[in-house]
């Protein structure tokens, strides 16, 4: 349980700015001490998120199995399959009390694995069919296109080989890879687990990356929602192979020393009636809110009810059941902010701190996400959890007793709106360094964030990816090494800098989105009827960057030198950045941070030929640059030496050494 008054009092000290918000925050805390005394009564949190040990189908023994749904309003409920010849009728469940329904199959062959079933719930006179709420894996009926449950149980355990995984590997310092399986290869059509493993993993590990975070792993029946619409939240999704196949992909990242992250959705529902949970006994109370509250506007979702314990037991063992089942190191939150506000933060810029505590708080999500986090560090003391909230409560990555939601991370996603913000609205001459340190560098105090500076959202239809955006046309013809214009240097260089720049001030972890490293030409789009139900765009182009007369390969060589600096010196496990020298003029930007000294110019056309590097708080010596965006082998000039020998000396501007910085490079220093 969380002693309040001593959380209130520690929050006071990290952030005094939310004193006046103390009771509603108050209100939260002792909602979720009542909730958790209330969950965990007769049972540990950890025992009670075992609700997928119970239901769904279970195999007994051999001859024995049992089959169990959460049905609170049905009036009947039959099993059936191919096991009956699709007889809707001829297997009767059982009522067995608080909503429960059950029914016994005893013989050698009563079910196998690999058969399919359904469910046929019966209410006020109606029958309708469903699918096993707690089903283990999902597939595409070619009867009538829609997913049908699929009863998984190998006869053999998977062997797995990680046993001392995070004793090798903790990951105190994360560099996340974010992916999706399906697009991962480069032929058109639907990647697959296995094939993720054998290849893009050894593409992530040459990066340098040690986490990869999976995209659109539970179930969804529409390719194109990036599987942000969920019908079978226990089901790994069906096209890109089978349950085993997931385990292979984790367990071989495991072993090349990458953490492996689940991109999970417990903000809303897919709304498909009979595919998913919306509608499953008959009512839409189940498991979601009802009326208007039950449905987010925007996306025509189901949003769920986490003030009843049913559906926090379903959602908080679904998390257990990703860890246990296929050893997750851990969870990005999707759409937390649509979680904590009843208006589901549409339309409201977060300001000032009364935004985020008012009647449209969402204390039940709030409450919920804190289980969640505690239930996952319970379970795995290792595990990293990771909010994607565009509002920036506070408190969110905050341990309880300092009165916050327990994440690890929160992604610091105003980073990159603000890049595309500059490169669309403003001449690179009148980039603001002072604006881009406070925007990069800053952040809640005492709360970790991962920084990035696109991710799959920039790559969508309707938007662009950073080096789109920068050679726009050129990107078509410009790629070529021996090609050069303006435009097209200015967006090599940029692209770049820009990375290097968001990397190195984020301050404690780091995330980016696959082909984006060596920009990946073209924008994500896949099959739906505007393009034809085309894969095209649903890919990753990986010859490109294999191709020696092109520069993706030079772009991708600059992120890999980056990623191994950042890796070596544990980066972002250190305190963030402290300040030398911002020239608002000059656009120079100074910084250091864990003895490394980073020099920037990001002014298009003026070079400086002495740019003054201050070496106060990294003491006498001799410096070198160890790391240079100008680079020949990054696609640069080489007008900066990694050779040359600089020694700090007493001077007219302080303690240190001249450097020459030519326009749009970047360098980094060591003693």
């Amino acid at each position: 349980m969380i002693d309040v008054e001593r959380a209130l009092k520690n929050l006071q000290q990290i952030d005094p700015q939310l004193v006046p918000y103390f009771e509603d925050i108050r209100l939260h805390l002792e909602r979720y001490n009542q909730c958790k005394q209330k969950i965990t009564l007769r049972k540990s949190l950890v025992h009670f998120a075992d609700a997928h040990l119970y239901f769904g189908v279970h195999k007994l023994c051999e001859d024995a199995w049992v089959v169990r749904e959460w049905l609170p309003n049905a009036d009947a409920a039959w099993l059936y399959g191919d096991f009956n010849n699709w007889n809707p009728y001829s297997h009767p469940m059982k009522h067995i009390g608080s909503g429960v329904w059950e029914i016994r199959l005893y013989g050698k062959n009563a079910l196998r694995h690999g058969q399919f079933i359904k469910l046929m719930v019966g209410r006020k006179g109606v029958s309708f069919e469903r699918i096993p709420a707690y089903v283990r894996r999902a597939v595409m009926d070619e009867r009538d296109h829609r997913l049908c449950g699929q009863i998984w149980c190998p006869q053999e355990e998977f062997a797995w080989s990680d046993a001392d995984w995070y004793t090798r590997f903790p990951l105190k310092n994360p560099l996340i890879y974010e992916a999706h399986i399906g697009m991962a290869q480069e032929t058109e059509g639907v990647g697959s687990y296995r094939e993720f493993a054998d290849r893009t993993l050894n593409w992530i590990a040459k990066a340098g990356y040690n986490a990869v975070q999976l995209m659109a792993i539970q179930e969804h029946p529409y390719y194109a929602s990036f599987g942000y619409q969920v019908t079978n939240f226990f089901a790994p999704s069906h096209r890109f192979g089978t349950p085993e196949d997931l385990k292979y992909l984790v367990n071989r990242a495991h072993q090349m020393g990458i953490a492996v992250i689940l991109d999970v959705v417990h903000s809303h529902a897919c709304a498909n009636e009979g595919e998913g949970l919306h509608m499953q006994d008959g009512t839409e109370g189940q498991y979601f809110l009802t009326g208007a509250r039950g449905w987010h506007q925007a996306w025509c979702t189901r949003c769920f009810d986490y003030g009843k314990k049913e559906v926090l037991r379903f959602l908080l063992s679904n998390l257990r059941y990703w860890q246990d089942e296929f050893h997750f190191d851990g969870f990005r939150f999707d759409g937390v902010t649509s979680m904590l506000y009843e208006n589901h933060g549409l339309g409201v810029a977060f300001t000032d701190y009364s935004q985020y505590y008012s009647l449209n708080t969402n204390v039940d999500a709030r409450v919920y996400l804190m289980l969640a986090n505690e239930l996952i560090h319970k379970n795995n003391r290792n595990a990293v959890t990771i909010a994607e909230d565009m509002s920036g409560m506070p408190g969110m990555c905050l341990p309880f007793k300092d009165g916050g939601l327990g994440f690890d991370y929160r992604l610091a996603m105003g980073v990159p709106d603000l890049w595309i913000k500059l490169i669309k609205e403003r001449r690179m001459e009148d980039w603001n360094v002072f604006e881009l340190w406070h925007e990069l560098s800053g952040g809640r105090p005492r709360e970790k964030s991962i920084g990035y500076s696109e991710s799959h959202d920039q790559a969508m239809v309707g938007d662009k990816t950073i080096m789109f955006r920068l050679a726009d046309a050129e990107m078509y013809v410009g790629m070529h090494k021996e090609y050069h214009s303006p435009v097209m240097d200015t967006a090599m260089d940029m692209h770049k800098l820009i990375r290097l720049l968001t990397a190195s001030l984020a301050k404690n972890g780091y995330l980016n989105f696959m082909g984006n490293e060596f920009g990946h030409p073209e924008w994500i789009d896949f099959p739906r009827e505007g393009n034809g139900w085309s894969y095209h765009y649903a890919r990753r182009q990986w010859s490109l960057v294999q191709n020696p007369m092109l520069k993706f390969e030079q772009l991708a060589s600059f992120d890999r030198d980056m990623i191994e600096i950042f890796k070596n010196h544990a980066f972002h496990c250190t305190k963030g950045a402290e300040s030398l020298w911002l020239d608002g003029d000059k656009n120079v930007m100074l910084f250091v941070r864990d003895k490394l000294i980073f020099a920037f110019n990001l002014h298009p056309t003026q070079s400086q030929e002495a740019v003054f590097v201050s070496c106060a708080k990294t003491g006498k010596g001799k410096y070198r640059v160890i790391l240079s965006s100008d680079n020949e082998e990054y696609g640069g000039s080489g007008r900066i030496s990694t050779e040359q020998i600089y020694r700090a000396r007493e001077t007219e501007y302080g303690f240190g050494f001249f450097i020459y910085l030519p326009c749009r490079t970047a360098a980094i220093i060591t003693k």
